[in-house]
């Protein structure tokens, strides 16, 4: 079997660091926003080369307590791209706003600020871009607008961990910035975990009162909260790969232009990149129209695949009603033919080169 990512061989290259750290927080019992977390959230400020940065649960809340901190709620209405997960637009919604989805760019499948500016209303309070697979959206459209418009920006960078647009990080760019560290995310823990980034002190402020149930001194509460706390132990471990992470995504990168080499010839379309920013490769996405037949034949060969994302959301039962008659060519036409294949910094290249010769078989013969 070739899994769409290698954990077990990322971890066997941090095993010794990481067991060694995690034996020591037991032996300490600093379990709640101990050591580790101060010092994660110290090394990825400065990775990310931004003010603040405060260690949440999930990507999903620090979508959601980034919208509250930058003080969206009821009524407002948040600019979004519908092919992405769910958490996006969730975390919209668990504020009391209302996602606005708008079509993406047929290349790089990230927003396009085009159909952003289409979509400014009286009540729009924030654009919320995602950057999507690893590759940055086109963020100096992006910030044109919201400054022009007086919006709030707040960068959905839970599958770009490292990517950089004319050196600047993703997540350093807008307002405030979301990051998840999911276990197959480019920066992984070993289970939940997230990261809120700003340059704002209030909106900092804000994030660390309401990951703690709403108290800045133990047992004094002055608004509800959250239990939302980066674990003790998931910090341990995502020390031990932020010290890697350029070496991964650089790997990440050279597995995926060599996919894209060997496939230059085949009917299909290979991920893009604009050359705007640094693609990081969380995925390796790219259009077939004979999808089906591509995955049956890499399915039958026990090479993982997959579908990211088969339904866009604006079509999603949940999404439905509210966005009756919203049509999204782009994106519609995009989830109906793309898939991804394997991708980690420890695929060898004649693993890439065997996949590739079975979606060959499944295109050419």
């Amino acid at each position: 079997m070739i899994p769409m990512v290698n954990l077990k061989a990322q971890y066997a290259e941090i095993k010794q660091e990481v067991e060694q750290g995690l034996a020591e927080t037991i032996e300490n019992c600093s379990f709640i926003l101990g050591p580790n977390v101060q010092a994660f959230e110290k090394e990825t400020a400065h990775y990310l080369g931004v003010k603040h940065a405060i260690g949440v649960a999930s990507g999903t809340d620090a979508l959601h307590l980034a919208l509250l901190a930058e003080g969206i709620g009821a009524g407002d209405e948040v600019i979004t791209t519908a092919f992405t997960f769910i958490a996006t637009a969730e975390a919209i919604k668990y504020v009391g706003a209302k996602p606005v989805f708008v079509d993406i760019d047929p290349k790089t499948f990230n927003i396009c600020p085009k159909a952003i500016e289409q979509a400014i209303t009286s009540k729009t309070k924030a654009v919320m871009p995602v950057h999507l697979f690893g590759q940055p959206a086109d963020m100096a459209a992006i910030v044109e607008l919201c400054q022009q418009h007086n919006l709030k920006l707040i960068e959905d960078c839970c599958q770009s961990f490292g990517a950089s647009i004319n050196g600047k990080q993703t997540g350093a760019i807008g307002d405030a910035g979301a990051f998840s560290f999911f276990p197959s995310k480019n920066l992984g823990a070993f289970g939940d975990g997230g990261l809120v980034v700003t340059n704002c002190d209030n909106a900092a402020a804000k994030i660390k009162q309401l990951r703690n149930h709403g108290s800045d001194v133990r047992y004094y509460h002055d608004v509800i909260g959250y239990n939302s706390r980066l674990d003790e132990m998931q910090a341990v471990i995502l020390r031990a790969k932020l010290k890697r992470i350029d070496q991964y995504n650089q790997a990440r990168r050279h597995v995926a232009h060599l996919y894209s080499e060997l496939m230059a010839d085949l009917p299909l379309i290979t991920p893009y990149e604009d050359g705007l920013g640094e693609h990081v490769y969380h995925q390796y996405t790219l259009l077939c129209d004979r999808r089906d037949d591509v995955m049956k034949a890499l399915q039958d060969h026990k090479i993982g695949c997959a579908v990211y994302y088969p339904v866009p959301l604006h079509q999603q039962n949940v999404f439905k009603q509210e966005c009756a008659g919203l049509s999204l060519p782009v994106t519609e036409s995009v989830a109906a033919n793309c898939f991804s294949l394997p991708i980690c910094p420890f695929l060898a290249d004649e693993t890439v080169r065997e996949i590739v010769g079975v979606i060959h078989s499944a295109l050419v013969a």
